[in-house]
């Protein structure tokens, strides 16, 4: 995934949000969230964008026979809601706040626009941003249709180890301080919890993973 985006391990809130264009900073506020509150839902008016000062968001959307289907689950500098900039009108998703004390910088289209007009680089980083989004959002789209639940595991591992990983000196193994609890990791690979913890424990039982509640290790001997 690195490279297909060059601006890995980047805070997008401190290169995005308005707080930090003069212009913007006095009318500039948050909006807080606690668990399980929307912030907006599918089919509301598409007329802002959104950065994550704290917490965690789930994006996601109901199917007609009203299964909850998760595309994404973002935390701290991260964007969503972008889809207004490229002329959304409605919402085709849902956000909703994971966590009790989320923070959410809410950004009007006209000012996003704004900056993105009269700032070359930042409108170069939010475009570059989104294409990341699609293609990300892409590639687990096919391992849900075209993967079984063990490959799927193993690949959103992969994208883990991009994402959040760092490579141990003393072991050379593969180090994964992540964000995520063993619901969201089975919602964004469609498999149920118990079905997930099955599958981290065969890998674990293989020599091939070890893992607590915020890491994963993957064994350089597997790798």
């Amino acid at each position: 995934m690195k490279a297909l985006w060059f601006f890995e391990d980047v805070n997008l809130f401190k290169l995005l949000c308005p707080h930090k264009f003069k212009q913007y900073k006095d009318c500039h506020t948050f909006d807080k969230y606690k668990k399980q509150d929307y912030i907006y839902f599918q089919n509301d008016s598409s007329n802002k964008v959104y950065l994550i000062e704290n917490g965690k968001v789930k994006i996601g959307y109901y199917t007609e026979d009203g299964e909850e289907v998760v595309k994404a689950i973002l935390t701290k500098g991260e964007l969503f809601g972008e889809k207004a900039i490229l002329g959304e009108r409605k919402r085709e998703e849902f956000a909703q706040s994971l966590d009790n004390l989320t923070s959410i910088c809410p950004i009007g289209v006209d000012t996003m626009h704004d900056l993105m007009r009269d700032n070359q680089t930042f409108s170069f980083r939010v475009y570059k941003f989104i294409g990341f989004k699609f293609k990300k959002l892409e590639r687990r789209l096919q391992l849900l249709l075209f993967k079984d639940s063990k490959t799927r595991l193993m690949e959103f591992l992969e994208e883990l180890c991009s994402d959040y990983g760092y490579d141990c000196k003393e072991t050379g193994d593969h180090v994964i301080n992540h964000p995520y609890t063993q619901k969201d990791i089975a919602s964004l690979i469609g498999v149920s919890r118990p079905t997930l913890n099955i599958l981290m424990n065969e890998l674990k039982e293989a020599d091939i993973i070890d893992f607590n509640r915020r890491q994963i290790r993957i064994f350089s001997t597997s790798a």
